[in-house]
């Protein structure tokens, strides 16, 4: 049995040993033998005693409690030295990024392991700060930028973007002028539509010839044809063309179903209007005919043709109107092709009725045939292809607006919905379009007296409406493609109160359409001649030969004509109609004078001719007029140095051009004939080097329009 351990025993307060005995040194036992040293007793500011031992030695209680079985010890030696409590973190294998502007720790270690600070969510602590984590901003993607989602929040945009790429990758340089070859794009898709539109009208034009021919009895058709086309105008086909296309565009921006009830109102309101109109205009074509021209009107036979012929195209009115809305509605959504291309379909169907009839009856040279001697038969075929061209027409953008996301649904809740501001604007353009045709049937009036009373063809209204149908070939194609891609950017514009913006882009329409404008009005010029004896061989050389001269007196007013279309857009903008009706008064009072001038003055075979000249005069005045009132209207500037110096520019390189090229073409007409063959060679042989001589000279100038339209036609033919 162990004995108890004493070792105090035998010490009192003093520290002595048994008061019955000798006191025991220290170290020494009750014998005086040296004691071993007591592993569990040390002192204060002595050294470890465990120092030198073994490291596995432990305690008594330690040591029972310790399973050395399951959990031997460390080998002797293997200790490592505790390292110190705080030190410096390990250098990160990467230098910080400083487009960051607070580094994301490191993710924690996956596995049981793993300790989260701000939850379980691994997502969260892929942020830093509160907002991040009360918003749940872990659902979106990290931003490059702390400040990004300031702007993501502006954009309204509430989608999170998608994943971010493993680089940033800088972005692409825009080319420069980007917003002017996106504009050219748009004015080239419609260009393209519009010149085989055009061309096909040119067809059109050359068949009605060759099947009526250029004296009474074409102009009677060609009265009754326009007489449509004049009242549409004269109702809603101003107001249609220019002011609602504004309209449109506001509600699609500020209506909450993006314009389309809108769009529905007015379409149901034009039906009803136009179905109205039709009524009332056939019911009184005689009166009508008898406006438009006095001479037809008093002679029985001719008069007879005329009012039957109108009593088929005026229910045209009704499917026109309905054409330009759909094509309205489909530019304020951003789709120019289909208005411009579906006119084709018009042509074709034209062309084919005016075939069938030369099919049956011959040509005009052939058959000889008038007022007194067409057949009724005749009359109705030509009074119901017409009409079925413009239907045709109509009905061919419905799979347009189907495709542009629009059904028509017949709404005629008109009242409360903006449709009076729009009417209450329309009432100015009405009246400038009054203002305009009230011109027009003064020289209609007088170019068929002219002809009449000079007995010869080619001297009547026929050969004006072809001449100018030639004529304004350029300007639907070129001037009307670009504003039409112009027109809506305008009225944001405008509608952003943005005169900058407004003026830059009128600016740009005028100096793009220029670039073509300049040397094709002084194309008519030098070889107007040329092209009329081959495009109307057809109709005689005598009346070729005349078109040819009203043409060239044409030629010039196409760029005055051209320049105020495209100022006036710059009204319309601003939902102004007042100051575009009193620039047409000016224009239509000063055509009008020039004309009946030139009817009293001139030789009954050269008055036609004299209205020609005055038509490109009357623009010129009127366009000093608008253009002087936009500049106000745009505090003062209206970027004129640029676009006075473009359009000299272009003169200067256009005036040589056309003296070669015209001599030329007036020399191959000497030699070898007014002909199709000699026309077609003059025509060829001066085009060419009028056009090359003016772009090789506007390379020179370095006009920087011409330098951009040769850019886009080279990148078009991927050279």
């Amino acid at each position: 049995m162990n004995a108890p351990y004493d070792g105090d025993r035998g010490q009192g307060a003093g520290g002595a040993g048994s008061p019955s005995g000798p006191p025991v040194p220290p170290g020494a036992d009750q014998d005086g033998r040296q004691a071993p040293p007591d592993p569990y007793l040390q002192h204060a500011y002595e050294d470890d005693p465990y120092r030198a031992q073994d490291l596995a030695a432990q305690d008594p209680v330690g040591e029972a409690l310790y399973d050395r079985a399951s959990h031997p010890p460390p080998p002797p030696g293997t200790y490592q030295e505790p390292q110190a409590l705080y030190q410096q973190p390990p250098a990160a294998p990467h230098a910080p990024d400083p487009r960051i502007w607070a580094q994301t720790p490191p993710p924690e270690p996956s596995g049981p392991s793993r300790h989260l600070p701000y939850g379980d969510r691994p997502a969260t602590t892929q942020f830093v700060g509160v907002d991040d984590l009360v918003t749940k901003a872990s659902d979106d993607r990290q931003e490059p930028d702390a400040f990004a989602h300031l702007f993501r929040d502006q954009e309204g945009s509430g989608k999170p973007p998608g994943p971010p790429d493993p680089e940033p990758v800088p972005a692409p340089v825009p080319p420069k002028g980007g917003r002017v070859s996106g504009v050219l794009k748009s004015s080239a898709l419609m260009a393209a539509g519009t010149l085989v539109s055009r061309l096909t009208g040119f067809i059109r034009s050359l068949v009605i010839t060759a099947a009526l021919g250029a004296a009474l009895l074409g102009d009677s058709f060609t009265i009754a044809y326009t007489l449509p086309t004049m009242i549409y105008i004269l109702t809603v086909g101003g107001g249609l063309n220019s002011v609602f296309v504004p309209q449109l565009v506001r509600a699609m921006k500020d209506d909450e179903d993006g314009g389309e009830a809108f769009a529905n109102r007015l379409l149901t309101l034009v039906m009803v209007a136009l179905g109205l109109i039709v009524a009332a205009a056939v019911l009184v074509a005689p009166v009508l005919i008898q406006l438009m021209s006095s001479t037809i009107a008093d002679d029985v036979a001719a008069n007879s043709v005329a009012v039957t012929f109108a009593r088929y195209c005026l229910p045209t009115i009704f499917f026109m109107g309905v054409h330009v809305v759909m094509g309205q509605i489909l530019n304020a959504r951003g789709k120019f092709g289909a208005m411009m291309w579906t006119p084709v379909l018009n042509n074709i169907v034209m062309i084919i009725t005016f075939g069938l009839f030369i099919w049956v009856y011959g040509t005009s040279a052939e058959s000889r045939m008038g007022v007194d001697t067409i057949p009724p038969e005749g009359v109705r075929l030509l009074g119901i292809g017409t009409l079925l061209g413009l239907v045709v027409q109509a009905l061919a953008m419905i799979p347009y607006l189907r495709e542009a996301g629009f059904r028509f649904r017949p709404r005629f809740d008109w009242r409360g919905h903006g449709l009076g501001k729009t009417v209450k604007l329309a009432k100015w353009t009405v009246l400038f379009v009054l203002a305009n045709q009230a011109g027009v049937l003064v020289v209609t009036q007088l170019a068929t007296a002219a002809g009449k009373l000079s007995d010869k063809d080619g001297t009547g209204f026929l050969a004006y409406s072809n001449a100018q149908l030639i004529w304004g070939m350029p300007q639907a194609i070129i001037t009307v493609s670009v504003m039409a891609a112009l027109l809506p950017r305008i009225s944001r514009a405008a509608h952003d109160n943005d005169p900058g913006a407004v003026r830059d882009d009128i600016s740009q329409g005028l100096r793009n359409s220029a670039v073509a404008i300049v040397p094709v009005a002084f194309t008519f010029l030098a070889l107007g001649l040329p092209m009329c004896t081959l495009l109307y061989a057809s109709s005689g050389a005598e009346a070729a030969r005349s078109m040819g001269f009203i043409l060239m007196a044409f030629a010039l007013g196409l760029i005055p004509y051209s320049v105020q279309y495209v100022v006036l857009r710059g009204f319309y903008a601003y939902e102004d109609t007042r100051t575009p009706f009193y620039n047409t008064v000016i224009v239509a009072a000063v055509n009008a004078a020039a004309s009946a001038l030139c009817y009293v003055v001139l030789p009954a075979r050269w008055a036609v001719v004299g209205m020609a000249f005055s038509y490109g005069l009357a623009y010129a005045v009127g366009v000093g007029v608008a253009w002087r009132r936009l500049r106000v209207r745009l505090g003062g500037d209206l970027d004129g140095a640029h676009i006075v110096r473009t359009y000299a520019r272009l003169c200067m390189a256009a005036v040589p051009a056309a003296v070669i090229g015209g001599g030329i073409g007036f020399a191959i007409l000497e030699l070898l004939g007014s002909g199709a063959l000699g026309s077609l060679a003059a025509l060829i042989c001066g085009g060419i080097a009028l056009l090359g001589i003016f772009f090789v000279a506007a390379k020179k100038m370095r006009i920087e329009e011409v330098n951009g339209l040769v850019g886009m036609v080279r990148g078009r033919l991927g050279r």
